[in-house]
């Protein structure tokens, strides 16, 4: 059996998890976005998130192109069409995250390394698991025009340290459109803590507490607004459990 050799990712999640177990040389191609980790950096760029170059990813030669989620769905097509192989995955959990692993894993014939790497990250979860000793309320907001909350996998890892996650069952849709909340409803649920975690741009917490009727909110009165990093929270691999349980803490103790 010939396994992948030339592989190009167009997103961050398998660089680094290929990376950690040790198959980061078969990747030829990456995401613009892609920072994680630093041996990566000079890997050839050859896609955003949602659009790609047909031409620069084909002049690579690759055997295997792997992406993530529906919105990459028409990307996806086209490759296909142009005769790569494709592999979309659409996990979006943090059980699911750790499920992803092992199947890549196992697509590079490293599923010893996998299982390996699986093993490291429930321990970290094990250990942090209802860290917190206070209930606090957040508001994860991943983009701000329109307002959208948490996905799942952040939802969970909020849940997971014992914070209350203020739009938990939003997280459990597959679409961003699900995620769509309110200004209303945040005033409503008035969080302790807001996290801003826009992808592509840089969170503008000015204007966060600034907004109509935002006054009032705790997290505003308090102080409490915190800029997370989407190359760490917003990538469905290893980086929210290795790196982002860690800042979530951090900023927990800080705010006691």
């Amino acid at each position: 059996m010939s396994l992948p050799s030339r592989i190009v990712c167009l997103t961050e999640e398998s660089v680094e998890t290929l990376f950690l177990i040790g198959e980061g040389h078969r990747i030829v191609g990456v995401s613009n976005y892609v920072v994680r980790p630093k041996e990566a950096l000079n890997i050839p760029r050859v896609s955003m998130f949602t659009s790609s170059s047909y031409d620069k990813i084909e002049a690579l030669e690759p055997d295997l192109i792997l992406g993530f989620s529906d919105i990459q769905s028409d990307i996806a097509r086209d490759l296909i069409k142009r005769g790569h192989n494709v592999f979309i995955s659409n996990h979006r959990s943090l059980d699911e995250i750790l499920n992803y692993i092992l199947l890549l894993s196992s697509m590079v014939g490293a599923s010893k390394k996998g299982e390996e790497l699986v093993v490291q990250l429930k321990g970290k979860l094990q250990k942090t698991k209802r860290y917190l000793k206070k209930e606090t309320k957040v508001y994860f907001e991943e983009w701000d025009e329109p307002m959208i909350s948490a996905i799942r996998w952040v939802s969970d890892l909020i849940t997971h340290i014992g914070a209350v996650d203020i739009f938990r069952e939003e997280s459990s849709g597959s679409l961003a459109k699900e995620r769509f909340v309110s200004s209303e409803q945040v005033i409503q649920a008035n969080p302790d803590i807001i996290f801003g975690c826009w992808c592509g741009k840089k969170v503008k917490i000015d204007q966060i507490k600034s907004r109509d009727g935002w006054q009032n909110i705790n997290a505003i009165k308090n102080g409490s607004i915190f800029e997370l990093d989407p190359a760490i929270f917003l990538q469905p691999g290893p980086a929210p459990i290795i790196s982002g349980i860690d800042e979530l803490l951090k900023i927990f103790s800080s705010v006691g």
